[in-house]
């Protein structure tokens, strides 16, 4: 009896350094924690810098229409090789 009592008192120990101090233990995973936290902060300033360029790139991309659009309107201005077409309707 004494000696199964021994053998899982035994075992118990090898758990808990195998808790404490091996591959998978406490210390590791408080690291790799520290870790994830960094490279999650690492990521959302990543995102909003993503999102910043995304929205210059959509109004560089319309402000140069918007620019093209009002030079046709208001300056006649066409492409090359174009043909511009005007339909006045006449002021009553």
């Amino acid at each position: 009896m004494r000696f199964i009592t021994l053998a899982l008192l035994a075992l118990i120990g090898l758990v808990h350094v195998e808790l404490w101090f091996g591959k998978g233990g406490v210390p590791r995973v408080m690291e790799l924690q520290s870790k994830l936290s960094e490279q999650k902060t690492a990521n959302e300033a990543a995102r909003a810098r993503n999102e910043q360029l995304d929205a210059e790139v959509r109004d560089l991309k319309e402000g140069l229409e918007m620019v093209e659009e009002k030079a046709r309107s208001e300056l006649g201005m066409v492409k090359p090789d174009e043909i511009l077409i005007q339909i006045s309707t006449p002021k009553n």
